[in-house]
């Protein structure tokens, strides 16, 4: 068994047909953890959709009842890119309650990872990007309102900057946002996080390691935060449609990796979600969110390990 819990819903696919965004994923991942042996049927927990009181910590009532009646205007539509279905809104109230439970597992056990999640280009008042809910920012207003954190840090590694991200918390002195990205790509208005880290076409593997990995160790020691929000983008890699870096499988995995050590280290609790991954080849992209499971199990394990023998 696993050492943390992983969220995931059948419903989780957004239900898009063909689509440059392979909403598939989210089922392959779960498939593949299986078919390794990586994980079994009792390491997952499926997520009640999140309760609208929670959702609207984040999102504006008029965006929200827009989302639930279908009465998008066409722009919005075209803004969010991926077509309205009642089944797109069922997926992504599930993925915020599905990184609510990450958190939350997070908080008990020193990680939790959703198989969803990470749409950090949605607003409060609408969708952009394919990102119609912020699961995360949702699950950071949960945690906070239920007095279970004050301080959070997100690590968005999306190869697009995490522009709703920005927006929200820009003055919240109490969450410290991360976004490393490709400076030459969607959107092209990027608010300012906390710590942007703008990559230049082509960055390859040290590149973007020598960047993110003093940037959230100097940022971890000067906030403290008490959980670590992961936002884990498949769409660096060398091969992604939509991406213009030039990461390799084993770059992310050690992007994952460090972050994950950098984080236990100072025993804080990481909660993961995906993000973007168009490869040409949707393979690629399952085995790269599904490598970012294996590195969070690495990490438990030794932190585990760890502890057990100091006690």
């Amino acid at each position: 068994m696993l050492p943390f819990k992983l969220v995931y819903h059948e419903r989780y696919d957004l239900n898009l047909g063909p689509h440059v965004f392979p909403s598939q994923k989210f089922r392959l991942i779960y498939e593949m953890l299986l078919r390794e042996g990586l994980a079994k049927q009792e390491d997952f927990v499926r997520p009640d959709p999140a309760a609208d009181e929670d959702i609207l910590r984040v999102h504006t009532s008029d965006w929200v009842r827009k989302l639930k009646t279908g009465t998008l205007t066409a722009s919005e539509v075209m803004q969010l890119e991926v077509p309205y279905s009642p089944e797109l809104v069922e997926a992504v109230w599930l993925a915020a309650g599905g990184t609510i439970l990450a958190g939350q597992a997070a908080l008990r056990e020193g990680f939790g990872s959703n198989l969803s999640g990470g749409f950090h280009h949605a607003y409060p008042g609408h969708g952009e990007g394919f990102c119609a809910i912020h699961d995360v920012a949702v699950a950071i207003r949960k945690l906070q309102a239920d007095g279970a954190v004050k301080k959070v840090m997100v690590v968005d590694t999306d190869v697009h900057h995490g522009n709703g991200t920005a927006a929200i918390f820009r003055n919240d002195p109490t969450v410290f946002t991360i976004s490393i990205h490709q400076e030459n790509n969607y959107p092209a208005h990027k608010p300012p996080s906390s710590i942007d880290l703008n990559m230049a076409d082509r960055a390859d593997d040290d590149e973007y390691l020598g960047a993110l990995i003093p940037a959230v160790q100097k940022a971890l020691d000067e906030f403290q935060p008490e959980i670590l929000f992961y936002v884990g983008g498949a769409d660096p890699y060398c091969e992604d449609q939509l991406g213009g870096l030039s990461l390799t499988k084993e770059g992310l995995k050690q992007r994952d990796r460090q972050v994950f050590v950098d984080a236990r280290r100072r025993k804080i609790p990481v909660a993961t979600t995906l993000a973007g991954g168009y490869a040409r080849r949707v393979e690629d992209t399952v085995r790269i969110h599904v490598n970012t499971i294996l590195s969070a199990r690495e990490v438990a394990e030794k932190y585990s390990h760890e502890s057990s023998k100091s006690a």
